[in-house]
């Protein structure tokens, strides 16, 4: 006879099995879509370049992963640093740090803005902020070059307001990759932030200013920590496509201001080495999940700190 358990463990093994059933679909398209080509980057990045941009199947090497930081001399075969690698990865890294912090400041005050607006209008507010979504990345971005070049908006209206007397040369510069990814990805920082702040309870923030404190004292100590968790996410949904940007790079960097999508893009195209290309791509991801992984920590740590 079986016993009331031996039901229950029996029913609660069907519905696991069920439920494993339901979604074997959704888990098959996310390893063919998505694991599956890493797995194919990563097997790309062991084997031997081909002679006219493919790879040799069956010969493994490690040449690609090697010349990710270091390079041979031609001439004496000596082995140094790969300094133009080191300088896109160091300027991959910085620009996407600068893009998050910036991002953060101004889409901080923002959300806050649109937070604290009567409710039947926040929703006119957030549409706003929604609305360079509507676009194209591509023409955005051409429309960032239209207004940074030396005959651009920016230049123009300084010049005539008699801040400087010649244009400032701002487009192939890192300082335009800036601007652009700004504009670009701010709407990717204000929403998580006004997701959290729209949760917030402002009577907290009353109760800090009855009990005399500042108006920093009560960002830092109340309003900060109460919608970290939309700081987080703001600040992963920035960083993580700033690392990986292309679009905005080649077109306001030039070719002089690459960053690790470009470097991507040229190993895979012009530069005819699919193992070095695959070796970045695995690097570039491995460098994202760390940084996830540092950030979500510390985050979480700080949060435990605050309550």
């Amino acid at each position: 006879m079986t016993s009331a358990a031996e039901i229950v463990t029996q029913v609660e093994r069907d519905d696991v099995r069920a439920r494993w059933l339901l979604s074997a679909p959704a888990l098959l398209i996310i390893f063919f879509a998505a694991i599956g080509p890493l797995f194919v980057m990563l097997a790309y990045s062991v084997m031997v370049k081909g002679d006219y941009g493919d790879v040799r199947f069956g010969e493994l090497s490690l040449d690609g992963w090697f010349s990710v930081l270091f390079q041979r001399d031609i001439f004496d075969d000596t082995i140094g640093l790969a300094d133009a690698h080191l300088s896109i990865f160091w300027r991959s890294v910085k620009l996407s740090l600068i893009t998050t912090l910036v991002t953060l400041a101004l889409g901080f005050p923002t959300a806050y803005f649109i937070a604290t607006r009567p409710p039947h209008t926040r929703e006119v507010w957030v549409f706003l902020v929604t609305i360079p979504f509507w676009t194209n990345l591509l023409i955005r971005t051409f429309a960032m070059q239209e207004v940074i070049r030396n005959e651009g908006i920016l230049n123009t209206l300084m010049i005539r307001l008699g801040v400087i007397d010649q244009p400032i040369q701002l487009m192939y510069t890192d300082a335009a990759i800036l601007f652009g990814m700004v504009y670009v990805y701010l709407p990717l920082m204000v929403l998580p932030l006004y997701a959290s702040m729209e949760k917030l309870d402002f009577r907290l923030v009353e109760a800090g200013y009855d009990l005399y404190a500042t108006r920093l004292r009560v960002l830092w100590r109340i309003i900060i920590p109460l919608v970290r968790p939309g700081i987080v996410a703001g600040s992963i949904l920035v960083f993580i496509p700033s690392l990986g940007a292309y679009v905005i790079p080649r077109v306001l960097g030039g070719g002089k201001s690459m960053m690790l999508g470009n470097l991507i893009e040229l190993q895979f195209g012009a530069g005819r080495n699919w193992p070095l290309g695959a070796a970045i791509s695995i690097t570039l991801m491995a460098m994202v999940m760390l940084a996830l992984l540092v950030y979500v920590r510390n985050a979480a740590r700080s949060g435990a700190q605050h309550g």
